[in-house]
């Protein structure tokens, strides 16, 4: 089967385009694409597919996804189903381009979280209506060295954004080695957590556990998350996020988030994974 291989800040993914949806993909195979050794490699799977191939009823958020022609079926790299993913929608959107199967420098995605507008820049960064980041209340996680507090972020997928203090070099050293303990009562579907710093006015330093992934090198949706919750409440801003794979801008208004980076597509092939 044919693939691609692209990454939003190394935040890395398998494409697989599937646009009259005949594809089964089954968690086993979603881990066996994104294993690094013995597979392709990746952070998670974007599986490129019709909306109206999809097989699935969009209700809820999800329900204004209906209108666009291409939905992002993302999967984590253990197989698990998420709501969305900021780096990978990027990433998608470039392959759509790529491909002739979207027209720029604007146009809409489909994604469990709804609909999400899109528009390629002059500079080849891409930017993504993120919809509303909302802050939920606060929230804890326990780390292998010891416990961290922070807000609670939806940004169609669940995030507890963590501020600690120390800089950047407290953010390089905690330890995320191991999956975040979560109290379930906060987070019954699982979170990404996130660890952040203000190093300069107006720049965060970042680290990410991702839920179904591990530690990544970036999460775009976390960037959103951790931008929201440096923001004081009812406030706008813009800030520019670095992470382990490079550097985002998220600007924030009465609007919602608007997450702008980079997107690159490095491979394409044939797979007998599938």
């Amino acid at each position: 089967m044919r693939f691609a291989k692209g990454h939003g800040t190394e935040n890395d993914f398998v494409i697989l385009p599937d646009p009259d949806g005949r594809l089964d993909l089954t968690p086993v195979a979603v881990a066996a694409l994104c294993d690094r050794r013995a597979g392709i490699g990746g952070d998670g799977v974007l599986r490129v597919v019709r909306t109206a191939a999809l097989g699935e009823d969009l209700t809820g958020a999800a329900a204004s996804a209906a209108g666009c022609e291409w939905f992002m079926d993302y999967r984590n790299a253990d197989g698990s189903v998420a709501e969305m993913c900021g780096n990978g929608v990027r990433v998608f959107a470039r392959y759509l381009v790529e491909q002739d199967l979207a027209k720029g420098p604007a146009f809409s995605v489909g994604t469990r979280a709804g609909a999400r507008d899109i528009v390629i820049e002059d500079d080849g960064d891409i930017t993504v209506d993120m919809g509303a980041a909302r802050i939920l209340g606060e929230g804890s996680a326990g780390l292998a060295g010891g416990a961290v507090r922070g807000l609670r972020v939806s940004v169609g997928n669940p995030h507890l954004a963590c501020r600690v203090d120390g800089g950047s070099a407290a953010v390089a050293s905690l330890d995320l080695t191991a999956a975040p303990e979560l109290d379930p009562a906060e987070f019954p579907e699982g979170a990404n957590v996130e660890v952040f710093a203000e190093v300069a006015p107006g720049t965060l330093q970042m680290r990410v556990y991702e839920r179904g992934s591990a530690e990544t090198r970036s999460c775009g949706t976390g960037i959103v998350a951790v931008a929201a919750a440096a923001t004081p409440p009812g406030e706008g801003a813009t800030w520019r996020v670095r992470v382990p794979g490079g550097e985002c801008i998220v600007f924030l208004d009465s609007g919602g988030a608007r997450l702008r980076g980079p997107a690159v597509i490095v491979a394409e092939g044939e797979t007998r994974l599938l």
